[in-house]
This record gives structure tokens, sequence and C-alpha cells, in this order.
């Protein structure tokens, strides 16, 4: 299980309890070497997956960050519990480029893994926000298939994906991947 003590003590044991309770397991892990990547999360069709998700990265010792808006960072109630979690906090007022800031700091530490959600919503989406691709394919970091399957209560990392550049059949690659795992609510999961 974990590698080095990087995951806080209270969150681990709060993951493992959290898992233990809801009947949830992880299935599978980053292989070992890997230490840089974007982690895509799908299916994401239920507030609920964060907390499935992030527990099973905890479980992992894996250092995942996530994208959210600054004002959650900086909230006076919750500002705290955002960051503890792993929050990177993307200032949407400004017209900067998301890509060019995740392959920045991909390439300005040498173990981070930037988690996505590309359908970009909880509701079903047939395209799939291109982000993710093109900041692996700029920090010449992985692709990891984070999935999380309601129907067997498992959470875990998939299939390592290196992108070649031929964006639609990468995607069609990934795609097949997920479409084996359940969301909470299928009906909205990738088809």
């Amino acid at each position: 299980m974990p590698k080095a003590p990087q995951t806080p003590a209270f969150w681990y044991h709060f993951s493992r309890f959290w898992f233990w309770i809801t009947g949830w397991k992880l299935a599978s892990v980053v292989p070992d070497g890997i230490t840089k990547g974007i982690m895509i999360a799908a299916p994401h069709t239920s507030n609920w997956d964060i907390m499935y998700a992030r527990g099973a990265f905890f479980l992992m010792n894996l250092p995942v960050r996530f994208t959210v808006k600054k004002e959650w960072v900086d909230n006076k109630f919750v500002g705290w519990l955002v960051r503890s979690l792993g929050a990177l906090p993307v200032d949407r007022s400004r017209n900067n480029s998301l890509v060019d800031g995740m392959v920045q700091l991909l390439n300005q530490n040498e173990e981070m893994v930037i988690l996505i959600t590309p359908e970009g919503t909880r509701s079903y989406q047939p395209k799939w926000r291109k982000g993710f691709y093109f900041a692996a394919m700029g920090a010449k970091v992985p692709i990891l298939l984070g999935f999380l399957d309601y129907k067997n209560k498992e959470a875990g990392v998939g299939p390592v994906f290196w992108p070649t550049g031929n964006y639609e059949e990468d995607l069609e690659h990934i795609k097949a991947f997920y479409r084996t795992k359940a969301g909470k609510y299928p009906e909205k999961g990738v088809r």
C-alpha cells in the first residue's frame, strides 16, 4: 500500500474507514516508477465521486492535486479543507491558459499528478474537454486512467496511457476503457 509517509495520517485513516463503511475497495494502484502524470477521473456522474476518488488516492499514498475555482480555496469557511484535500486554485477571471499552467506545474515538480475530469460536468457529455491531453503532451507525461466503478464498488487506476499525438484515436482507446466502468448514474457515463 503506501510507499512513503506523504498522506497525512488523518486522511489515510479516514479513507480506510470510509471505504470499509461503504463497502468499497481499492482495485489497482499507479504502477511503480510513475511519479508524474495527468490523471483522468471518469466516469464523473455524481458529487460523491470526490469522496471515493480522494479516498482512493489517500490510500494509494499518491500526491494527487486537482483544480478548483480560486474562490473555493480562498473561502474562509471551507478553504482549509479544500486545500488539505489537494486543491490547486484556478483564477478563471483572468485570460490565462490552464493547459500551460498544468504543464508548468508538472515541469517544476518531481512528483505531481494532476486530476482532471475531462467530461467537465456530472451530466452525460459526448465531447470531452481536450486540455488533459494537451497538458500531458506538453509536459511529456503519461495519462493515468483513474476510475470509479460503482457497480463493483471499486476505485483504482487502469492502464498508463502515453499520448501519441493523434487525439481522436487516443481518445477512442481511453473511452473504450471507461465504457467498462459504471458511474453512480450509469446513464450519464461514457458511451
